[in-house]
């Protein structure tokens, strides 16, 4: 009988292989991409000689993101365990010590697929080594921008999740919409989610206030998105810390308030007074309970959430498999079926630009928690 493997690869030294035979059982800051690390000259592969599938992971496994990387590595050996997989050969290389060299020595060692990296930032340079060889690249990135030919993005999209909770709002009688959103990249795709969803579904786009990321910023822009007026329904696209002064500042009688996906599992949040009675959409947490018992049995500690795309990347590598002959390059038409996948965060299926689309939940703010006010499609 075949084996599963899952191996660690360290770029810049001679790896020490772990091997984990298969068996059967029942939310920080964005890293800093490394600069001017020269790509290592292609090597041959020092893993053993098999006929499995060849599929590397590429994620920080030290520095600033490292804690994340390690638990998206441990998801995809979970999945691995968890459906007894027989047919891959998984190897984690550290995009930490830079993604392009990764990305090489990845090509070198024969892997014709790639899960991640995690950052979008780093799928550009990643990219440079894959293509040329014919490697698709599936990211964990939640950035849309970098999907196109070869390149994926499984992410929880920010843009989805606001269109989803544009669509609930109109539903529900909102009718004048405002933003209030931090300058860069963040605010920037806010402000164009929200008008794009306002343009599928109706509605009026109002006024903004932009602010730097500091607590004094947001609270002036708050105050000045309400006094000038003219909206019944707010969309704060920030974190926890960032929405409960927003919307301290800005909240009044009868105001509705929207969020993000990044509102989702904080606990803060939750406990927020000012919060209270605002809405978000998300993923399903449904299976996520039961990820979270299983990760701290087997590593004893708490998954970041999101790890459950290891999880999925993996079921997902293994779904193709039925179709992929060991060592011929990876069939990518499969990620295109329209009855698309269900995975931990629920039913997903990927569009031909290379996104990924997901069923998202709607939940209000209750008084320390909250509930589903709008459920997730089952499928498509």
């Amino acid at each position: 009988m075949k084996r599963a493997f899952v191996t660690r690869r360290n770029v810049t030294m001679a790896a020490s292989v772990v091997l984990l035979s298969a068996c059967s059982i029942i939310p920080k800051g964005p890293e800093t991409p490394s600069a001017g690390v020269p790509s290592p000259a292609p090597t041959s592969s020092s893993l053993p000689q098999d006929d499995l599938h060849r599929v590397a992971l590429l994620v920080p496994l030290s520095g600033q993101n490292g804690d994340v990387g390690q638990s998206i590595a441990n998801a995809t050996t979970m999945a691995i365990l968890d459906t007894a997989a027989d047919n891959l050969r998984i190897t984690t290389y550290d995009t930490a010590k830079g993604p392009q060299a990764a990305a090489s020595q990845a090509i070198a060692d024969g892997n014709k697929l790639i899960l991640g990296p995690l950052l979008g930032s780093n799928v550009v340079s990643v990219r440079a080594e894959a293509a040329p060889a014919n490697v698709p690249i599936i990211s964990f990135s939640n950035d849309a921008t970098v999907a196109g030919p070869g390149v994926f993005v499984m992410g929880h999209i920010p843009e989805q999740s606001i269109s989803r909770s544009v669509e609930y709002a109109r539903d529900t009688g909102a009718r004048d919409f405002a933003l209030l959103a931090p300058d860069g990249d963040y605010g920037n795709r806010a402000e164009a989610a929200l008008r794009s969803a306002l343009g599928e579904h109706g509605g009026q786009f109002v006024n903004s206030e932009r602010y730097a990321s500091s607590n004094t910023s947001v609270v002036s822009a708050g105050a000045r998105l309400k006094q000038r007026g003219g909206f019944d329904t707010v969309l704060i696209a920030d974190g926890a810390e960032g929405s409960i002064r927003g919307a301290q500042a800005v909240k009044s009688d009868g105001l509705r308030i929207l969020g993000t996906e990044r509102w989702s599992g904080d606990r803060d949040l939750m406990r927020s007074a000012p919060l209270r009675g605002a809405f978000y959409s998300a993923v399903s947490d449904g299976r996520y309970a039961g990820f979270v018992r299983s990760y701290q049995e087997r590593f004893g500690g708490q998954p970041y959430r999101i790890a459950t795309l290891g999880y999925d990347a993996v079921l997902l590598t293994l779904r193709a498999a039925r179709d992929w002959k060991t060592g011929r390059p990876f069939p990518t038409d499969v990620l295109f079926q329209s009855g698309g996948f269900d995975g931990m965060d629920g039913p997903f299926r990927f569009q031909r630009n290379g996104v990924i689309e997901r069923a998202f939940e709607v939940r209000r703010v209750t008084n320390g928690g909250v509930e589903t006010v709008s459920a997730a499609p089952k499928g498509f």
